[in-house]
C-alpha cells in the first residue's frame, strides 16, 4: 500500500462538476506544482474525470484517489457524502448522474425565474446557453454572470458580492448559498438520493463513505450527527475550509470517540471558490498520525487497484 507522504488534498473539483473549471489534468498540474504528493478528485455525482485523473497522476509521479461527491438527503436535510477508493466503472454512478443532470436541467428556468422575481435580473437566454455540460445553470454560474454586468453595482442584492463587499472572498458560491442554497428563496428543490442509498452506493463500489464539511451542512442540526453514525458513514471530513481550529477539533473528537475515519480536503473548485486554495485546509502538518490513519482508511483503494483498470497506461 502507497503511504500519503508529504502534502495532500482529498476533497478537489474538476469540470466535470458542474460548479468546477479545471481539466483532470490541470488539477493535477497543479497539484504537483504546490507540491502535493496525493489527492482525490471528488466531482459533485460524477466519476466522468476519475480515470483521466488518475492517469495523469502516474505520468507526474502523484498518486490520485478515485472519488466522488454524492447530494443526499437525511430526515429532510440536505448533504453531501465523499466516496474514496470507488470503482468509477459502478454502474450506479451512471444512474445518480443520468437522474440528477435531467432534474437540473428542468429546474434552470424555475432557479432564474425566482432569482428574478427577488429583484436580480437574469437574462434567461444567456445563461441557458451557458449551462454546464448542457443542463446546469447554478447558483453560481447565475452569479458569474449578473456579477459580470455593469449595473451589478446599483444592485444592493449584488453589491456583497462585488470586490470589497462582505461576501466578496468566494462571491460565486457565496451567492449560491445566500439564495439557491435549501431553505433559500430561490431553491428549487431536486430529488437527491437518501444518505442511505449514497453509502450502500459508496460501499458497493468498494468505497469509504465520508461525511463532507459536517460544519456546513450540519450547522444548527449538530444533533443529527449521531444518527449519521448509526446509519453507518465510515468517516468524518473534520478538516475543511468550511471549518475553524474549533471546529475541526469537534469533529475529531467525535470522530475519535467512534472509530470513524477522519479526512480532510479543500474543496477546491477553481474559479468559483477564489479564495479556496489547493491543500490549504487548516490540516496539522506535524500531526502524523493522521496520515497514517488516513492511509489505513484508504486501504481498500490500494487493495482493488490491479482490478480496476486504473495502473499507469501502457508505453
Amino acid at each position: 500500500m502507497r503511504k500519503l507522504m508529504g502534502l495532500f488534498d482529498l476533497h478537489i473539483h474538476t469540470s466535470y462538476s458542474a460548479d468546477g473549471n479545471l481539466s483532470p489534468g490541470e488539477i493535477v498540474a497543479m497539484a504537483k506544482s504546490r507540491g502535493l504528493s496525493a489527492i482525490a478528485v471528488t466531482d459533485h455525482n460524477s466519476i466522468n474525470g476519475v480515470k483521466e485523473a488518475v492517469h495523469a497522476g502516474y505520468a507526474a509521479g502523484i498518486r490520485v484517489i478515485p472519488g466522488i461527491e454524492l447530494d443526499c438527503t437525511f430526515l429532510g436535510s440536505d448533504f453531501h457524502v465523499l466516496g474514496y477508493g470507488i470503482n468509477p466503472d459502478h454502474p450506479a454512478f451512471f444512474v445518480v448522474n443520468m437522474d440528477i443532470s435531467r432534474q437540473e436541467f428542468n429546474a434552470a428556468r424555475e432557479r432564474i425565474a425566482a432569482l428574478r422575481n427577488l429583484g436580480i435580473p437574469v437574462n434567461e437566454k444567456e445563461a441557458m446557453s451557458r449551462a454546464v455540460h448542457g443542463c446546469f445553470v447554478t447558483g453560481e454560474l447565475i452569479a458569474e454572470i449578473v456579477l459580470g454586468k455593469p449595473e451589478a453595482a446599483s444592485n444592493s442584492l449584488l453589491q456583497p458580492y462585488l470586490p470589497g463587499g462582505s461576501r466578496s472572498d468566494n462571491p460565486y458560491v457565496n451567492f449560491y448559498w445566500d439564495f439557491c442554497s435549501q431553505g433559500k428563496e430561490a431553491h428549487i428543490p431536486i430529488s437527491y438520493i437518501s444518505m442511505q442509498k449514497a453509502l450502500e452506493i459508496i460501499k458497493e463500489a468498494g468505497g469509504v463513505a465520508v461525511l463532507a464539511h459536517p460544519g456546513q451542512n450540519l450547522s444548527g442540526k449538530e444533533e443529527l450527527l449521531e444518527y449519521i453514525i448509526e446509519l453507518g458513514i465510515d468517516g468524518i471530513e473534520c478538516y475543511s475550509t468550511y471549518h475553524n481550529r474549533e471546529k475541526s477539533d469537534f469533529y475529531l473528537e467525535i470522530a475519535k470517540r467512534y472509530g470513524l475515519v477522519v479526512t480532510g480536503g479543500s474543496d477546491f473548485h477553481g474559479k468559483t471558490k477564489p479564495s479556496v486554495v489547493m491543500g490549504e485546509f487548516g490540516f496539522p502538518e506535524a500531526d502524523t498520525g493522521l496520515l497514517d490513519k488516513l492511509d489505513t482508511a484508504l486501504a481498500m483503494y490500494s487493495a482493488r487497484e490491479a482490478g480496476q483498470n486504473l495502473r499507469a497506461p501502457a508505453v
